[in-house]
């Protein structure tokens, strides 16, 4: 590392004093390195005290949301272990625990001994409760994009992984935006945590260009075309549902665009082949959803285009997070039309004039409670999801888990009285 970026200054000492840690900060910012390189100083220490045998270990366990993302962090991990060992020093032994792979090829790894681990979490849940291997002496654990697993639901398997460990441990959670939801989720994970911020959490990057087109749902496919003419590739193209993405897909192809494209349909060997030939530039443009966009690091990508609004801001920070990576600059374009949710466009709003982006007109013109609220000193953005366009009061992502709550309490409601009568 030349030149350490604020999260590493900040992060890397931290760490290494054996602190637990809440890392904030927007995607690119390098903070995979953060818990990856203390990972690997901590285990190098465990195996010069006392060689590893076989069947011994994880000391370290790094869980993260995606497929993806987990295989990027291992190449890294896997790279810089191997780096050391050119340099003489003992080698260390990784193993990825992802959905799609055998897992006898991962057993066989984990036999061998393993220092290293990195896992999704419902693979780590599925081996941990078969009794595959242990987190006995695991002493390491970091959490990537930890925002993105309690929004896919992982809360519980996460904390059912924790009842895992037997002995101390050092937590490290990372993640691009800090609702409460996740506040809630750190304080009953960590210890004592040093919180790490650079830049408001939930910001988007100053580096990114963000631009906000109002297009009709049937002209999408060949306004696509024109702002694929704005820059040179790489570009990425984003869309809620595998179906949209699959039709852009082949639109692209039709016109001769050189095209890839994955979602959770797709097989794990297609979705890895298609990442790779997009990263290697074989390809110029790539499809997904959004499970492209949990940290997968595509450095030089110079165009995000949001085919549809994601359905909370969050979900939008984390898109357009895959452009404008390590200073270099990039442009964001986004596609809303009168489907989109009043709400989320008043985040949206915000969230622009928050980065001194230009607002289109038809963003400008709509007012929030909260701006009515600026002027005699209310309360502005939601506590609950971190939104800046509406207050608790009016927060869609409390709402729905509360209708889903008081479903689940009259489905209970519902068994009960049917046991009872027969």
């Amino acid at each position: 590392i030349v030149t350490p970026t604020p999260i590493q200054i900040q992060g890397l000492p931290t760490v290494l004093q054996g602190r637990d840690m809440i890392g904030i900060a927007f995607t690119g910012s390098g903070k995979t390195l953060v818990f990856t390189l203390p990972i690997i100083m901590f285990a190098l220490e465990q195996e010069k005290k006392l060689s590893f045998v076989k069947n011994e270990g994880p000391y370290g366990l790094c869980i993260c949301p995606s497929r993806e993302l987990a295989r990027q962090t291992n190449d890294i991990i896997e790279y810089y272990c191997k780096c050391l060992a050119d340099d003489g020093f003992p080698l260390l032994r990784n193993v990825l625990c992802i959905g799609g792979v055998s897992v006898k090829d991962q057993m066989e790894a984990i036999k061998q001994g393993v220092h290293i681990m990195v896992a999704t979490p419902g693979r780590l849940m599925d081996m941990l409760d078969k009794k595959m291997f242990t987190l006995d002496i695991c002493r390491y654990l970091a959490m990537d994009e930890a925002d993105r697993m309690i929004d896919m639901g992982f809360e519980e398997d996460i904390r059912t992984i924790f009842s895992y460990f037997k002995g101390q441990r050092q937590t490290l959670l990372f993640s691009a935006t800090m609702p409460k939801k996740i506040q809630n989720f750190a304080r009953s994970a960590l210890v004592k945590p040093v919180t790490i911020n650079v830049g408001r959490a939930g910001a988007a990057s100053l580096d990114i260009v963000q631009e906000v087109e109002y297009v009709k749902q049937e002209a999408k496919m060949v306004y696509i075309l024109e702002c694929l003419q704005k820059t040179p590739p790489p570009v990425l193209i984003f869309a809620e549902k595998k179906q949209d993405v699959d039709a852009i897909h082949e639109y692209l192809l039709l016109k001769g665009v050189e095209a890839v494209a994955i979602h959770g349909g797709k097989d794990q060997e297609d979705r890895t082949r298609s990442v790779n030939q997009f990263r290697n530039r074989e390809k110029d443009v790539l499809v997904a959803t959004d499970v492209a966009s949990k940290g997968l690091d595509f450095p030089d990508i110079q165009h995000v285009i949001n085919y549809d609004m994601p359905e909370d801001i969050e979900n939008y920070v984390h898109r357009i997070g895959r452009t404008g990576r390590c200073g270099n600059r990039g442009t964001a374009t986004t596609f809303i039309n009168k489907g989109v949710e009043e709400s989320i466009l008043l985040d949206l709003k915000h969230l622009l004039r928050e980065a001194k982006q230009k607002i289109p007109p038809f963003l400008a013109n709509m007012q929030s409670e909260n701006e009515k609220y600026l002027d005699i000193g209310g309360e502005v953005g939601c506590s609950y999801c971190g939104g800046l366009g509406h207050r608790i009061a009016d927060c869609p992502k409390l709402e729905a888990i509360q209708t889903k709550q008081a479903q689940n309490i009259g489905r209970r409601d519902y068994l009960a009285h049917s046991s009872a009568d027969y």
